[in-house]
Parts: C-alpha cells; structure tokens; sequence
C-alpha cells in the first residue's frame, strides 16, 4: 500500500493541474445535481419495532385522515393576578384573538379554550389550540406574522400570552458567535502549529471542499435514496473534522521529509506513501464506526451514519490526492517562515516537547498507568445514574415562549398535561367493543399516577378507539416512565377479560420507548464497532495487544466523557457555568453519538501515533526508542489536531439549546480526554509495560492477516535522498518526475 500511495502522491503532485481540475468537476457536478434534485423528503421518525410506532402505524390504518401533518400552534392564557380567565374582558380579548387567528389563510381550523373546556380548575389559565394545513416548514412569513399580531393584541389587553407548538417555534441554532471563536481559534491552532499562513489555511481549504463535495452529493441522492435535509448534519460535522485531521498528517509528514533533505516531489510522495498509509486505515475505523449505526435498527440513523461515512470517504481521497497537488502549487509556501526566509530546511533535534514527554512517562509507566485509569474511572461513575430520555420544552431556556407556555401548562394543568399518554384499543376481538373499550379505560383511570382519562373516541368502524391518559407527573420524570411499565406490565390480564388489545403510544411514551431500544443496543454497537476496529489494527499494527489496548483506552475516554455529560446536564453541576437552565435526562441518542463519533477520531489520534512508534521499531528501534520516536514526530501534530477538534465543538456549547449545549460539551470533554489522556498518558505507559510484548503476534495469524506495508518500510529500501533547492527557490516544484 506505501508503494502505491507513494506513487499516487507524486503523480498528484506532478499533474496537479489535472487533479485540482478533476476535482473542481467533481465539486461542479454533484452542485449541479444537487440544484437539480427533487426536494428532499420530510425527516422520518419511524421507529420499527417499539410498542408506541406499532400504535401510531394502528391509529393511521384505522383513523383515516387522523393523522395530522400540519403545524400547530397551542397558545396559552394566564390572567393577571387575582382575576379569572373566564372574566368578561378576558373572555373577549380570547375569542378576538382565535377569530383573528382563524383567518389566516393557511390555517385548517382554531378551537377556543371556551369550546374544548380547556381552562385550569382554579379559572387562571386557558389555552387555545390553532393547527394549519402546512408543515411547519411551509409556513410563510405572512402567516406566521399574522398570528404574531393577533396574540401581540391579546398582551396589550393585559393577559400573558405564550405559544407552544412548531408554527412558531424557535428553531435550534448552534453556537453562533461563540461557534466562530472556535473556527477562528482552530484556525489560530494550525498557524501556530506550523508558522505558515499557506500550511495553516490548506487543510481548512481541502477540508471544506471535501464537506461542499460531500452535501451536494447528499442532496443530488436525497429523493433516491430517502435522504432528509437533517441527514447531512453529521456528514458536515465529521467530513469538516477529519478532513482538517487528515490533511494536517500529510502537510505535516511533508515538512519533516523536506527537512530530511528531499525535493518537494519527492517528499510529497513520501508524505503520501507513510503519513497517507495511515489516513487509509484511520478513515477505515470511522467508516466502521459510523457504518456500525445500522446496528440500531433507526432507520433515521442509519441513514445518518452512511451519509457521514461517505463524507469521511471523500476526505481520505482528498487527502490523498488534493493536498499533494496543492503542494505542487505551493511546495515552499507550506513551510516555516525561517525556512523561507534563509533559503534551507533544517530537521528538528532530538529533543522536543513530546519526545521529553515521552521519557517522563517511560520513566515512571505504572504510577501515569494507574493516575489515568484512576481519573478517568472516577469520571466515568456518574454513568451508573445515567437516564435517557428525549427532553422537550422543558429544556429549552426561559427565553423561549415555547418553555414559557410549558411551565405555565404545567403549574395550570398539572406537570403532567404536557405529555398525555395516548391509549390505542384494538377491540376487533370483542364481543362488545365499546363495552371493552369502557373497561379498558376505568383500569387505566385506577392506576396510580394516573389523574384523568379523556372520553373514548371510536373510528368510523366502530372496532377501534383511541383516549388519552395525564399522568400525575411530567413527561421526563422517572415515575412517567414507572407508569407507563405498570400500565404495560398489567396488560395482559385486563386483555384476556376483555378479548381486546390496547397498546400504550404517545410522544412521552415514544421517547421512553427510543430510549430503551437504544439503550438495548449499545452494547451490540460497542461489540461490533470494536472488534471489526480491533481486527483492522491487528492488520495494521501486526499486533495482539495494541488493538486491545486502544480498544481499552477508548472505553475509558468514552465513559467518562459520558459521565462528565451526566454529572453537568443531569445532575447540574457546573451547569450554570455552561448556560443549562434544567437539567433532566440525557438524550436518548447522546450515547450512540458519542460511542460512534468518539470512536472514529480516537482511532485516528490512535493510528497516526503508534503507526509512528511502529515504523521507528520496524526500522530498528528498541520498543522504549519506538516509543519516544513516536512522540517526537507525532505528539504536537495529535495535540495540535485534538485542540482544532476542541475548538470546533466547543463552539456549540454557546447554543441555546440544551440539546446541542450537550453534544457541544460531550464530544469537545470527550476528545479532551482522549487525545491528552488516554493517548498521552494511557497508551505509552501500556506500551513501556509491554515492552517487545506489545509488537508480538502469533505467526500463524501473522501469515493469515494481508500484509500492509503502512510504515514505508519498501520507501525506505528504494528511497534515496536527493539534495532539495533552497526553500526560496520554486523552481524545486519543476523538477521531472521518474515514478
């Protein structure tokens, strides 16, 4: 394989306008399917195999027409105190505002709280409900302003008025200012790295074509292969991260072999060949880690997954073969400014930062061992209290109208108003359906936790009801999730009196029911992610226990960058720090998100540092010399990588919403710990353990495992230096290449 890349980085290098202009083709026909393509689907929620889908798919089959599409906008009343809602004056301004609201041309209907009885039993709070015949997304500006005014009348009479729903909700946003800080201190990252404005811009500049490549791509596919505008989230996120990631690796591996007194073509294709090697099998293991997602069986995710593999696909042949004929362009320019400025290269000393980090921990591998276990363990404990869940309004900050409409709901209604449970009868096998339908309501209405129970509704064949249930506590409470397992668990023997079935649904139960099925399937995840990623390292490594050992060191990171989210976003602590105004349960999908994408960029933290210590003892340095080898050539370029991830991520901590605070702080604490801990600390304190130990393979799997030559070890053996031109000479990009 290093032969290979070896020569694809030369032949880049050397026909770089071909390729800079192959790629510009690429880039202008995946832009002009993507401007071409049918729009793209609405998101699926579908989740196959849960109770609460198996009921939304009856209650569509047997209600038709039932099921609706449309916005709508629940908009609450609170009177001024020491009044009721029912006053004269606040009945009117109420029912101005729903007529007013009734008028809005893309409005289905609009039920006054006077109509549908929904006012508090203490007369303070009342809501209306006004649903549309669009999605939200369809909303125009003009109806949306309408209702704006009709409820900005309504508060100039003196009522308080908020509005929930998704007519007018606030959409989510990332980190805005604070997420530019962190492009900008990324970019302040690379300059500082390697001192060259040119160096420093090239990988943002390859990476961002990868991800504009990447989502055209997605878009082109989107009405072909059920690709909603939501999928690309996570292409952009890891295409934009490993794209930098690997562009850096080669940049960097092309400056050292400048320094070792190659020619700028030659060395790109050395670049290419070993530091390229590399990138094939990092963008391998995050392939597999996001391809893994299938394992859930959530279709959404599925879809996600093999949307961001493919992303992370494009950045590897990107790098491989865009970034060496950008060097072309620039052979000089991506060096150091001393470089430039005195016309030569010289090769770093011996002894640097990482190297004298290196012999710290070679001196003393146990107690750094144990100090990095012990931290990392203690951060993992709070995953033993960790609780999933899917929050809502409740989340949101206070600044919203939609978390303002929630909390007075709540304090009207009871905190279990905002998340009924909807019960779906199936009484086809009953004698009398309504009859069982009238029983089935009464047990339910007797379960403790249960405080009203809505009349029955039959569908036009009179074999199918539905009602709803308002537990006596709010959505995201563990007792609502109690309750629901009692009202399941004591099922069967109110289905054998009444020969009907009934199954419990519901937004409160369907994120109850997601955060089960992917709590079930995080273990199978872990199983299948880590061990294919386990056999693809024994291929690269030739080795038994470095696989393992970094398959170990990404656990540890992992849990306790899971632990830390559960300590700030579930327990609080640090939370006003951060911004998080509630805390509550972590997002069902934080996990899978945090094992898939953690995994991915660890892997590559893990491949570009030991791939190093490898070729430094597959050339014949002792397994501690390996070690310290590895650290001075690669620990900045990983740290400098690790704090351009940081950075990144760090910048959606400054969101509103809690949602993407929590992924922003999860993956940002997750790399911190990876890269500076585990890979730092953990991983040369288990290698100066192991000693010759951890280089050592059976030879019968030795000979049944493909040979991959990812240190160069055949560049090495038909390489031989030639004396580059001065730094300030660009003439050294002309010269003939022989490959």
């Amino acid at each position: 394989m290093a032969t290979f890349l070896y020569r694809l980085g030369r032949t880049a290098f050397r026909r770089r306008w071909y390729v800079a202009l192959i790629w510009v083709a690429v880039l202008g026909a995946v832009g002009f399917g993507a401007v071409k393509a049918p729009a793209a689907p609405d998101a699926s929620n579908s989740m196959p195999g849960i109770e609460s889908q198996k009921a939304f798919d009856l209650m569509e089959q047997r209600f038709p027409g039932a099921k609706a599409d449309g916005a709508n906008a629940r908009i609450v009343f609170v009177a001024p105190d020491g009044q009721k809602i029912t006053a004269a004056k606040n009945k009117k301004t109420i029912d101005k505002l729903v007529d007013d609201a009734a008028d809005g041309s893309q409005v289905a209907g609009a039920v006054s709280p006077f109509q549908a009885n929904a006012i508090s039993k203490d007369a303070t709070t009342a809501y209306a409900t006004v649903t549309f015949k669009v999605k939200a997304d369809g909303l125009t500006d003009a109806s949306k302003n309408h209702l704006k005014d009709a409820i900005a009348q309504a508060k100039h009479a003196g009522l308080t008025v908020e509005v929930g729903g998704d007519a007018l909700a606030t959409q989510p946003a990332a980190g805005g200012a604070a997420e530019g800080i962190g492009i900008a201190i990324a970019a302040l990252v690379l300059l500082i790295t390697f001192g060259s404005m040119t160096a420093a811009g090239l990988p943002l500049l390859t990476a961002l074509i990868g991800v504009g490549v990447s989502m055209a791509a997605i878009m082109a596919l989107s009405s072909a292969f059920g690709l909603s505008s939501t999928t690309g989230t996570l292409a952009t996120m890891l295409g934009l991260a490993c794209g930098i990631d690997y562009a850096v690796f080669i940049v960097s591996r092309y400056r050292e072999e400048r320094a070792k007194g190659h020619t700028p073509q030659e060395a790109a294709g050395l670049a290419t060949g070993t530091a390229g090697s590399a990138v094939v099998f990092a963008g391998l293991t995050v392939v597999i880690a996001l391809a893994g997602l299938s394992v859930i069986g959530i279709p959404m995710l599925t879809k996600m997954g093999l949307a961001a593999a493919g992303a992370v696909m494009i950045g590897v042949f990107i790098a491989l073969t865009l970034v060496p004929a950008l060097l072309g362009f620039w052979p000089n320019a991506v060096l150091s400014r001393n470089a430039r400025k005195h016309g030569r290269i010289k090769e770093g000393g011996r002894n640097n930062g990482g190297s004298r980090w290196a012999r710290f921990v070679l001196r003393r591998p146990l107690s750094v061992l144990l100090l990095s276990v012990a931290g990392l363990g203690a951060l993992a404990v709070p995953v033993m209290d960790l609780q999933l869940g899917m929050p809502g309004d409740e989340a949101k900050p206070t600044s919203t109208t939609e978390r303002r409409a929630y909390d007075d709901l709540a304090k009207g209604f009871g905190p279990g108003f905002n998340g009924p449970l909807s019960i779906v009868v199936d009484a086809r096998g009953a004698a009398n359906p309504k009859a069982a339908v009238t029983t089935i309501e009464k047990k339910i209405k007797a379960t403790d936790g249960v405080v009203s129970v809505s009349p029955a509704r039959f569908n036009p064949a009179g074999d199918t009801a539905m009602f709803t249930a308002v537990p006596s506590t709010a959505p995201t409470d563990k007792k609502t999730q109690d309750l629901v397992k009692t009202i399941r668990n004591e099922r069967p023997a109110t289905e054998a009196s009444t020969h009907a079935e009934f199954e419990v649904t519901g937004t409160t139960a369907l994120n109850i029911d997601m955060a089960q099925k992917t709590q079930n399937a995080l273990i199978p995840y872990l199983i299948v992610v880590v061990g294919l990623a386990i056999l693809l390292l024994m291929v690269v490594f030739r080795s038994i226990l470095v696989p393992v050992k970094a398959a170990v060191g990404f656990l540890l990171s992992v849990l306790a960058a899971l632990g830390s989210v559960v300590a700030v976003f579930q327990w609080g602590w640090l939370a006003s720090l951060l911004g998080v105004e509630t805390t509550g349960p972590i997002m069902s999908l934080m996990p899978i998100f945090l094992v898939g994408i953690v995994f991915g960029l660890a892997m590559d933290y893990e491949v570009f540092l030991v791939a190093r210590m490898r070729e430094a003892y597959v050339h014949g340095d002792s397994p501690r010399q390996a070690v310290e080898s590895g650290f001075r050539h690669s620990a900045r370029v990983v740290a400098a990588a690790a704090l351009i991830m940081m950075a990144v991520f760090s910048g959606f901590i400054g969101a509103s919403e809690s949602m993407i605070k929590m992924i922003g702080f999860g993956l940002a604490i997750a790399v911190l710990f990876d890269a500076f801990i585990v890979r730092m600390a953990f991983v040369p304190a288990v290698l100066a353990l192991l000693g010759k130990a951890a280089w050592w393979m059976p030879r019968r799997l030795d000979r049944i495992l493909p040979k991959v030559d990812v240190e160069g070890e055949a560049l090495t053996q038909q390489s031989t230096i030639t004396p580059a031109p001065p730094a300030h000479d660009d003439t050294a990009a002309q010269e003939p290449a022989h490959i």
